[in-house]
């Protein structure tokens, strides 16, 4: 089970809920919501984060965040303001150099629920 390195991202994470329904709408405009699944997975969340970070950090999590694109694997993490671990997969992540030695790496964080 693979775990995010222990850099912490700067604060002004962005935390989404994308809760799993089902919608359906008739043609009187009445409409009927269904949650999609088992209670406790019904809401994921998605953090889009910013590590302002120095290089080696930098290429630490490049380095993590290319080996779960290549395994396909999720990831134990503790999201900022959270008390708990949750399993995440990242589907995109970007790296900027702005200064010399420091590097700036922006991510987006999906929750997962698997056994």
């Amino acid at each position: 089970m693979a775990t995010f390195p222990s850099i912490d991202p700067i604060y002004g994470s962005q935390k989404k809920s994308r809760p799993v329904k089902r919608t359906v709408r008739f043609a009187d405009g009445y409409e009927h919501r269904i949650l999609f699944g088992l209670d406790a997975h019904t809401n994921p969340k998605i953090y889009s984060l910013t590590f302002k970070v120095s290089e080696s950090d930098a290429d630490t999590i490049s380095t993590f965040l290319d080996a779960r694109a290549l395994d396909q694997a999720s990831f134990d993490f503790t999201p900022p303001g959270e008390g708990s671990v949750s399993k995440f997969v990242c589907d995109g992540w970007n790296k900027s150099i702005p200064y010399l030695n420091r590097a700036t790496i922006t991510a987006t964080f999906r929750e997962v629920f698997e056994p």
